[in-house]
């Protein structure tokens, strides 16, 4: 008996390294299959600023779908700095989608605007009206939101449902200044290679309109694309975080959860 069990204590120990070996192997090569899917097909992101307001919010959760505009070594999904690539599979974005890029300024930092202008566009705002190729955008008064800003706290802004020129598609932006500093610019034209964006936010978003060097993003190079955002797979109110923790579960956003992005 004595002798069984030691066989048996023999066989176990023979057992154990492979065992070990299979499920290293086996968390390694789940971690592939993420990290393959996260470089070529989507990866989440979170909303920290109130530029995209109100069409995203402070604590949304995205999914940003890569394969639409091709892959670049923006498409990596791992938070450090990487030198610009050209595009694999390249297509530009359509004129009002909602993008994630690289920040020109820090590519290992992740932003999100909407793209208002394609290379050869020529884009300015004239009195908080966006005007692309000599046209104005459409604008319709929408009454009054709450711009929420990262310490929680909101200001009214009034609401209107725009129209970019050649998309029929409509998104709601805020205003919360008659006059704001980004209200009036120079005729830009966008040249090759690269895109002009804005946030919807308009008065509270360093965008295109404002230099790399003054914090904001320029003309974004076509490389720094991640991808297009198409769904908000959910919501939480950060500024809960301020409450006791029994309460946070208040914060969830559920009416947001799954909900496509325009």
């Amino acid at each position: 008996m004595s002798e069984q069990t030691g066989a048996s204590k023999q066989e176990d120990a023979k057992k154990a390294p492979r065992s070990w070996t299979r499920s290293i192997g086996e968390i390694l090569a789940a971690f592939l299959v993420v990290m393959v899917a996260k470089g070529a097909l989507a990866e989440p992101f979170y909303v920290p600023s109130a530029s995209m307001e109100p069409t995203l919010l402070i604590g949304d959760a995205l999914l940003a779908s890569k394969y639409p505009y091709g892959y670049s070594t923006a498409s990596v999904p791992v938070n450090v700095a990487l030198p610009a690539s050209s595009r694999l599979f390249g297509k530009l974005p359509v004129r009002g989608d909602v993008v994630v890029f690289r920040w020109p300024g820090d590519t290992s930092q992740a932003w999100v605007k909407r793209v208002v202008g394609l290379p050869g566009d020529r884009v300015q705002m004239r009195a908080g009206h966006l005007w692309i190729n000599g046209k104005p955008a459409q604008l319709k008064a929408d009454g009054y939101g709450r711009a929420e800003d990262e310490s929680g706290l909101g200001n009214t802004a009034a609401r209107y449902a725009e129209t970019l020129p050649g998309d029929s598609r409509t998104h709601t932006v805020f205003k919360l200044r008659t006059h704001g500093a980004l209200d009036d610019t120079a005729e830009v034209t966008v040249p090759a290679g690269h895109l002009f964006v804005m946030g919807d936010n308009r008065d509270n978003s360093a965008d295109s309109r404002v230099a790399v060097a003054e914090g904001g993003v320029g003309l974004l190079p076509v490389e720094n694309l991640v991808g297009r955002v198409d769904t908000i797979v959910g919501s939480w109110d950060f500024a809960v975080k301020k409450q006791p923790l029994w309460t946070w579960l208040s914060g969830l956003r559920l009416a947001r959860t799954f909900t496509s992005v325009q």
